[in-house]
């Protein structure tokens, strides 16, 4: 069964047999405290079972990752990351209110200045 769901550009998603139209959100957790590794596998461990699996308990995926960005001393910054990808489904009750208080709970745990979010319509099946 197809399934339609809104496009980026405002084009109908139209999934392949098997698949049904779903969101995927990306959230990328910086592991630096003040400039110099502060979470570790331990704490962000805890951090996930504490924070994202009750919210999300039907599964998530975390990869580790490297990432850099422009601080404010517009020099690049790199760390290592997480990278914790979620597929929700399309219309998903409260997600962005559990997404948002993911977020928030890192930013005061860990004393992050932010958490990225990415999230796109996508097709998945499982």
């Amino acid at each position: 069964m197809a399934m339609a769901l809104g496009g980026c550009a405002g084009l109908p998603l139209a999934c392949p047999a098997g698949q049904a139209g779903a969101r995927e959100v990306r959230l990328v957790f910086g592991r630096n405290i003040a400039g110099q590794p502060g979470v570790s596998e331990a704490d962000f461990r805890a951090f996930v079972d504490a924070e994202l699996t009750p919210r999300f308990p039907d599964g998530l995926t975390v990869i580790d990752a490297q990432g850099q960005w422009r601080g404010a001393a517009a020099t690049p910054e790199r760390e290592a990351s997480k990278l914790v990808l979620l597929v929700l489904a399309a219309k998903a009750a409260g997600a962005d209110a559990k997404l948002e208080a993911v977020r928030a709970a890192y930013k005061a745990r860990f004393r992050q200045e932010s958490v990225m979010i990415l999230s796109q319509p996508v097709c998945a099946g499982f």
